[in-house]
């Protein structure tokens, strides 16, 4: 049995479901969502933002969410998705029209989420009230990138996990390289 088609054929009920989700509200906001979200400029913003008015303790947010983020990406598009060469659904799972413009590059993980979830896990451990802000926007990402066709959900879900890793990893990772290098 072959594992990816087995998968594929139990995520396209979810799949589907999802990306009919059609209100107004929702055909409004999820090109808002996607764009805020190409390039990572919603999370850039957010620290900017944090920095500006936070104090010291935004500051060391925003500097742990973009630390995170960045690990976070690495892991995702440079570690995991080279090594999961998994294709994006399949036009005839969307419901919708709205699937023309998506990456050529392997659908698992998906990236945005995975930078979402390291930026808002990263900023929720040092300003916890600024890490449930952001909270709302991560998961927006991680439902337009199923809605859009872009991803599974497993593949969103995987996303949020290495986010997660990355967020802790950027966490420990400065003292785990004091103690290696002292």
């Amino acid at each position: 049995m072959n594992v990816e088609a087995e998968l594929c054929r139990v995520e396209r009920g979810p799949l589907r479901r999802v990306a009919a989700w059609r209100p107004g509200w929702v055909r409004r906001c999820v090109p808002v969502v996607e764009e805020a979200a190409e390039r990572t400029k919603l999370w850039w913003g957010a620290a900017l933002a944090m920095a500006a008015v936070g104090g010291t303790r935004g500051k060391q947010a925003a500097l742990a969410g973009l630390s995170a983020m960045a690990v976070s990406e690495v892991l995702s598009n440079a570690v995991v998705k080279p090594l999961c060469e998994r294709r994006r659904p399949p036009r005839e799972f969307i419901p919708h029209d709205d699937v023309d413009d998506r990456p050529d590059s392997s659908s698992f993980p998906s990236g945005h989420t995975a930078a979402a979830f390291g930026f808002t896990t990263a900023v929720a451990v040092v300003w916890p009230a600024a890490g449930a802000v952001c909270a709302l926007p991560a998961a927006a990402v991680a439902v337009q990138r199923v809605h859009a066709g872009a991803h599974y959900p497993s593949d969103v879900v995987a996303g949020a996990a290495l986010g997660a890793i990355g967020a802790w990893s950027a966490h420990r990772l400065p003292r785990l390289l004091r103690r290696v290098i002292l």
